[in-house]
C-alpha cells in the first residue's frame, strides 16, 4: 500500500461515523476493503448489530495488530490541511488502524504471513468488543495494539476506576432548611474532603489522580435535596481496592460509593531500538489478553485524542506503518 492510498484509506474511514454503538457502517467498510486484499475475514458480532473485524491471511498468526474502531463524539469528517489529516478518529484510532493495514500488506509482501488484525468496536465505553473479543484468540504469541502513544512504545499504562458516590438526604421547603436533610451539601462536603486525601503513588506510573465527571441533584431550588450522585474517574497506578477503602474511611458517613467501572494498569512489553513513554490513558489491552504479550505503540498524540479538531500529521501517520512492520518483525524473531 502505497502512501497516497494509506491517507485517501484513511480519509474514507474517518468520514464514515462511527460513534460508539454506530460502528457497523463502519466495520463493514474494513471488513470489505480487507476481503479486497485477500484476507479471510470474519465479522465477529458484539451487540445490537455491531461486530468486530477479525482477518488472517490463511495461517495461524503469531503477531496481532490490533485496536478500535469506535469514536467520542461529536463526528466530524475529515480534511488536509498543512500536512495534517483532520477528523474524528484521526489519531484514535483510524489513523493507527490503516497504518496497521498498510503493515500487514508490507509484511506480507516480504512473505510474512504470520501476522493478523483485529479491530474492535466499543473501546471508548467499556470495552464490549475486546471482551468478546477476547473469547475468539487465534492462539497468537504477541498483540500490538494502537493508541495514540507518538509512535513510542509504552512502557505503562494507568488502569481506571469509575465510582459513583450516593448521597441521601430528606427533602423539604427550602424556607424551612432545618426540617430536612440536604443531599447536595453531604455531597459537596465528600468531594471537598477527597481533596485531601494521600492517593497512591508508583515509582513508574506516578500518583493516582482524579476528576470529577459528572453531578447531579436536587429537583428545584426552592427544595432541599434529597439525593445527588457524583462520578469520579481515578486514573490507577495500582488496584481499585485501596482507593475504596479510602473513600469509605474519608467519606463513608457522607456517601455510598458504587463501583461503576474497574481497568487495572498495565506493564507492557517493549521492543529494542523504539521510543518507550509511560501514558496516563486506558486501552483495550486488560480484556485481551489472550490474545499474546501486548505491545502498545501508535501514530498521534493523546493530547489531541477526543479534541474538538483531532489532528494527526500525515508523516506521523506513514512513519507508524514503519514502525509496526519494525515491531512485529522483532517479535516474530523473539
Amino acid at each position: 500500500m502505497d502512501s497516497l492510498t494509506q491517507i485517501r484509506l484513511t480519509r474514507e474511514l474517518i468520514d464514515v461515523d462511527s460513534t460508539t454503538g454506530r460502528e457497523s457502517e463502519a466495520g463493514e467498510f474494513i471488513a470489505r476493503t480487507l476481503e479486497r486484499l485477500g484476507y479471510a475475514v470474519a465479522r465477529q458480532p458484539v451487540a445490537d448489530g455491531r461486530f468486530n473485524v477479525i482477518a488472517t491471511l490463511g495461517v495461524p498468526p503469531a503477531v496481532v495488530l490490533s485496536t478500535h474502531f469506535d469514536c467520542v463524539p461529536p463526528f466530524f469528517a475529515s480534511r488536509e490541511e498543512g500536512g495534517r489529516v483532520h477528523g474524528r478518529g484521526a489519531c484514535d484510532a483510524k489513523g493507527a488502524l490503516v497504518a496497521q493495514i498498510a503493515a500487514a500488506e508490507r509484511l506480507r509482501a516480504s512473505g510474512e504471513q504470520r501476522v493478523g488484525l483485529l479491530f474492535v468496536v466499543g473501546e471508548e465505553r467499556g470495552s464490549d468488543g475486546a471482551r468478546a473479543a477476547n473469547g475468539a484468540a487465534a492462539g497468537s504469541r504477541f498483540l500490538i495494539n494502537g493508541e495514540p502513544t507518538d509512535n513510542r512504545v509504552a512502557v505503562a499504562t494507568r488502569g481506571v476506576y469509575r465510582v459513583r458516590l450516593r448521597a441521601a438526604g430528606k427533602a423539604a421547603h427550602s424556607s424551612l432548611p432545618e426540617l430536612g436533610v440536604s443531599a447536595i451539601d453531604k455531597l459537596v462536603d465528600a468531594i471537598v474532603a477527597l481533596r485531601s486525601v494521600p492517593w497512591p503513588e508508583d515509582p513508574v506510573l506516578g500518583r493516582t489522580f482524579y476528576s470529577v465527571g459528572l453531578i447531579r441533584g436536587g429537583v428545584a431550588p426552592n427544595v432541599i435535596s434529597a439525593e445527588a450522585e457524583a462520578e469520579l474517574m481515578f486514573r490507577t497506578v495500582g488496584g481499585h481496592e485501596a482507593l475504596r477503602q479510602a473513600i469509605e474511611s474519608r467519606v463513608g458517613q457522607l456517601v455510598q460509593p458504587e463501583d461503576v467501572l474497574v481497568v487495572p494498569p498495565v506493564r507492557l512489553t517493549t521492543v529494542a531500538g523504539v521510543d518507550t513513554a509511560v501514558f496516563a490513558f486506558t486501552t483495550d489491552i486488560p480484556f485481551l489478553d489472550r490474545w499474546g504479550a501486548p505491545v502498545l505503540v501508535g501514530p498521534g498524540s493523546a493530547t489531541l485524542a477526543h479534541t474538538a479538531d483531532e489532528y494527526c500529521e500525515a508523516a506521523e501517520l506513514l512513519r507508524a506503518v514503519d514502525v509496526y512492520v519494525e515491531t512485529a518483525n522483532a517479535l516474530l524473531r523473539a
